[in-house]
């Protein structure tokens, strides 16, 4: 009984969402030089919202968030030179770092994204 017991506990630790809600910042390296993104988090249970702001695009809704686990992922929609577009992000929390797989499928370029908390 204490190993089905104790074998939960595990499980319901591993299971949990990580808690990501605070500010984070991050910058991806372009064929364009550096874009700096600013993400700020907002967790209920398994489902993540909130907003980012980058030196590139400007201000994007966090859409289609969600966490498992420390995988993250979600969708921002943004306008760039008149055009809208979508862009995945996709990534791992590793304590106080996420690095994100960032896929622009418009442009069929994927990018690699780090982002550190900082609140």
């Amino acid at each position: 009984m204490k190993w089905l017991v104790l074998t939960a506990l595990v499980f319901s630790l591993t299971a949990s969402a990580a808690d990501i809600s605070g500010t984070w910042k991050g910058t991806a390296q372009t064929q364009n030089g550096p874009v700096n993104r600013t993400f700020v988090f907002k967790v209920d249970g398994n489902k993540l919202t909130g907003e980012t702001t980058s030196d590139l695009l400007g201000k994007s809704t966090i859409e289609d968030g969600k966490i498992d686990g420390d995988n993250v992922s979600f969708t921002l929609t943004v306008t760039f030179q008149g055009n809208e577009g979508k862009i995945l992000y996709k990534g791992k929390v590793e304590g106080d770092e996420i690095k994100f797989t960032v896929e622009i499928p418009a442009l069929d370029q994927k990018i690699e994204y780090t982002a550190k908390r900082v609140s």
